[in-house]
């Protein structure tokens, strides 16, 4: 058991537990530090969100130094003086029940999927997308060369960064006259697969609800087709108004759009002129596409040989007078996809209920966004709200095989930082639900990982599986301008856990967060590098590496994190090996809009990746693949690593330093694990230490 320290402040998972005085949002006592005895706690699970606004975790911000009534760890110092014990604690265990994931049926769907679109794609070809970004809004400071659909890679393709994730996969991407009719009957599962049937979900919305059917077959659905999101191209007879209309619907059908409301229809607006064409061939062409204010989609359709087009919207809607706040859209689960995307930049009421309305359209706490959002359901919760102490809960991700990050990676599988991500962000997610910032209302507190530590307890393929994240909220301690919680975590697939961990976040001020001094309390701390000027060092050239299309394996895309490694041989703390790399910070960089909406900061777990990179090119480097038939990067099992945030890196910050020190290079019948410790700077300020970070180079495995 790991124990979590906040600058010096250990939280014991033994003292901690006789503490009792209850922080809580109903107006019971916080949990503030007691002159008199053990250091009082409050219990509540957050899940983790970085400092900067993409979609992932934050990153441990935490706040210290000296400035009067600024800084978290003065508040913290201050109880420590005066208290006999740990302020809060991580109890020991981790979560045991971990139920199935993704059905059998759930999987063959998908797996049809992937080859009904390669067939579509075509041997060898990416299909390309311009226009706005494919979530239905702006691509918000992704870069043009990566605003691609689909990019080819082993053989099969992955979505881009900022591409529309559907609720629901299926293989069928024709429909015959029958097909359409059983859709004006309701029958979605029936026409497309399993997948679109949803548990707890009423299936009440028809094809052509409004009019009569005129289309008369759809020849072909492409999700990323086209010139933006997605294409249908169908035959019609009739009013090519109502074909344009329900070629949008058959494209909100086939995506699964009404499984996030129980009981929803489909409101369709149709606007422009065509001249002629009262039968033939309609394209519809797909150029909106998100989940906020409601499930929708939106496109042009124009008719062969027929002059003019048609603009057509057409929206999912909850049943009148029904909610769709938290617990209200589907039976049996609290929040689905519709909420985590209101949750990372549209209204907090919706996604967390009405008490977190306030935060609508401010900086505040929220999930990361675009391709960065990496949980998609809370199944259950065992706890309530303003009770900020021992909840668990359980979540889902679905983490199917064209996502983005299984392209741009190195590694065999997800990469690391997506691992550190769906936990982060998992724990994040029912920590704030929870309660924590109701108790200083009128303050904005912006969420912060401040480190952990985890394991991978078996390394499996994640590509086309349901991960199911099983959580506990172990104590929330509740302080003037901040507050800290403390949390673990176990991830599993068809319950098998393969990943479990602790970690804690901290909400802070805007005044706190302004007075953060660092890992090193505001004092220098050059890298090896700076206090070893004579050192001989040579240079990796990634930038160049990454150029060759031969080069397999090396991090492209949204992942190219370092252009260089600069190497000294037998340098470093441990003698064995030192890396460095410098990089300036684009302010129009991808992750600023993603993590997080209006607080934009380099999500923590992306400086950990960049660590991951450099040790992955010296590896290559240093000829660790030389005698492997067919390498492979992993992340190796069995091996704790650790991590610290004290600092965030903002758009305005220039640059990002690392450095990396290798411990130990190990040689086993399945490959080569090297393990290091390392640190992050932005310029004067070292914020992030990792400690113990393996990678392992083996031979791929058939699977």
């Amino acid at each position: 058991m790991t124990t979590l320290e906040f600058d010096g402040i250990p939280f014991d998972p033994v003292t901690a537990l006789a503490a009792d005085p209850r922080g809580s949002v109903d107006g019971s006592p916080s949990r503030r530090p007691d002159p008199g005895g053990a250091g009082t706690r409050a219990g509540s699970l957050a899940p983790s969100s970085d400092d900067a606004p993409i979609g992932s975790a934050a990153d441990g911000l935490a706040v210290s130094g000296t400035q009067p009534g600024a800084s978290a760890a003065q508040h913290m110092d201050s109880a420590a003086a005066h208290a006999a014990g740990p302020l809060a604690e991580i109890r020991s265990g981790v979560v045991a029940a971990h139920r199935a994931a993704l059905t059998a049926q759930l999987a063959m769907q998908r797996a049809v999927w992937q080859r009904a679109l390669r067939r579509s794609a075509g041997p060898g070809e990416a299909k390309a997308a311009s226009g706005p970004g494919f979530g239905g809004h702006a691509d918000e400071g992704v870069d043009p060369g990566t605003a691609r659909a689909l990019f080819s890679v082993r053989g099969g393709f992955t979505a881009a960064e900022s591409a529309f994730k559907p609720l629901a996969r299926t293989g069928r991407t024709r429909l015959d006259r029958a097909a359409l009719l059983r859709l004006t009957e309701g029958d979605l599962s029936g026409v497309f697969g399993a997948a679109h049937r949803r548990s707890g979900i009423e299936a009440v919305v028809r094809l052509a609800g409004t009019a009569e059917l005129a289309l008369t077959e759809v020849t072909a659905i492409e999700l990323y087709g086209g010139a933006g999101n997605g294409r249908v191209e169908a035959r019609f007879e009739g009013d090519p108004r109502a074909a344009a209309t329900q070629t949008a619907e058959v494209f909100a059908l086939y995506l699964g759009l009404p499984l996030v409301l129980s009981g929803s229809s489909l409101v369709a607006e149709c606007a422009g002129t065509v001249a002629g064409g009262a039968s033939g061939s309609i394209t519809l062409t797909v150029t909106a596409l998100d989940l906020v204010p409601r499930p929708h989609i939106c496109g042009t359709a124009t008719i062969a040989g027929a002059e003019g087009a048609l603009d057509v919207t057409v929206t999912v809607v909850e049943r009148p007078g029904s909610g769709v706040g938290p617990g209200e859209v589907s039976e049996g689960l609290l929040l689905n996809e519709f909420h985590m995307t209101h949750l990372s930049r549209g209204d907090q009421g919706i996604a967390m209920g009405p008490e977190f309305a306030q935060y609508t359209g401010v900086r505040a706490t929220r999930l990361p966004t675009g391709g960065l959002l990496l949980v998609d359901r809370v199944l259950d919760f065992d706890g309530r709200r303003g009770n900020l102490d021992g909840a668990s809960y359980t979540t889902e991700y679905d983490s199917p095989a064209d996502s983005w990050y299984y392209g741009d990676t190195a590694n065999d599988s997800m990469p690391h930082f997506v691992y550190m991500e769906t936990s982060l962000q998992a724990a994040l997610l029912m920590g704030y639900y929870a309660g924590p910032t109701l108790t200083q209302p009128g303050t904005t507190l912006s969420l912060r990982n401040l480190g952990g530590t985890a394991t991978v307890l078996r390394q499996i393929d994640l590509r086309d599986k349901t991960i199911r994240q099983s959580s506990r909220l172990l104590s929330t301690t509740i302080l003037p301008g901040s507050s800290l919680q403390t949390f673990d975590y176990t991830l599993s697939v068809d319950g098998e856990p393969f990943y479990a961990g602790e970690t804690m976040f901290g909400y802070f001020s805007d005044e706190a967060l302004g007075n953060q001094t660092g890992l090193d309390a505001g004092r220098p701390a050059p890298s090896w590098l700076a206090e070893n000027p004579g050192a001989d060092v040579r240079t990796i050239d990634v930038a160049a590496r990454r150029a060759d299309p031969r080069a397999r394996l090396c991090a492209r895309r949204t992942l190219a994190l370092i252009d260089r490694v600069d190497v000294v041989d037998g340098g470093g703390r441990y003698d064995a090996g030192y890396l460095h790399s410098l990089r300036e910070i684009d302010p129009s960089d991808w992750y600023f809009a993603r993590h997080f909406h209006l607080d934009p900061v380099i999500p923590g777990s992306l400086g950990v990746e960049s660590v991951i990179h450099a040790i992955q090119e010296w590896m290559l480097d240093a000829g660790l693949a030389d005698t492997i038939g067919d390498p492979v990067f992993r992340i190796p099992a069995g091996r704790p690593f650790s991590w610290r945030y004290r600092g965030q890196f903002l758009p305005t910050d220039g640059t990002v330093e690392l450095e990396a020190h290798i411990k130990e290079i190990q040689h086993g019948p399945r490959g080569v694990t090297v393990v290091a410790d390392g640190s992050l700077w932005k310029p004067g300020l070292r914020i992030y230490e990792l400690t113990d970070l393996a990678v392992e180079l083996a031979e791929r495995e058939e699977r």
